[in-house]
């Protein structure tokens, strides 16, 4: 004779929320939608991070050595010794004429005077020809000066750093 087996439970047939009878396992629930996919992102969220962070140290430690690599703005030459130059008289329009004495300044990487004939070409070609209200004004001056004082940097590449008027007449 064949045993049947019956399983008695106290609630409907169909019902959710059933509890199983005695001695007889219950079947493991799934679990939540949300719950697995929460998981999910929070994991590739934190390898993602993990991720970025090592790109940004690597490409940080790329531009700082590339940084280190260019070289930086040579410091400001140091001041040494003033050349005196004999003064000078040039021709200005009109008849008249500049007597102009340079001094310069020389940096201190400089071991020998260098030749005063250099600036004083400088300023023939600067202030000749000009007319002496051009030459007089203070601040034409300043700027004739200032545009000497370029040249000879170009002209002594570096070993004058800037130039001095020492002696400035006009008739």
């Amino acid at each position: 004779m064949p045993i049947e087996q019956r399983v008695i439970s106290s609630s409907k047939i169909g019902a959710k929320n059933a509890q199983p009878a005695a001695g007889l396992k219950a079947a493991e629930e799934p679990p939540a939608k949300g719950k697995g996919k929460r998981v999910k992102l929070l994991v590739l969220g934190a390898v993602l991070l993990v991720v970025l962070g090592a790109a940004a140290a690597y490409l940080g430690g790329v531009f700082d050595r590339g940084a280190a690599a260019e070289p930086s703005a040579p410091p400001p030459p140091t001041p040494g010794e003033v050349l005196a130059v004999e003064p000078v008289s040039l021709n200005l329009a009109g008849g008249h004429y500049l007597r102009i004495g340079l001094g310069l300044q020389l940096t201190t990487d400089v071991h020998e005077a260098p030749d005063p004939s250099k600036a004083v070409d400088a300023a023939i070609a600067l202030f000749s020809g000009r007319s002496i209200e051009e030459v007089s004004d203070p601040a034409n001056r300043d700027a004739l000066k200032a545009q000497l004082a370029e040249q000879l940097v170009e002209v002594y590449e570096g070993e004058v750093m800037d130039v001095y008027l020492t002696n400035y007449v006009t008739q």
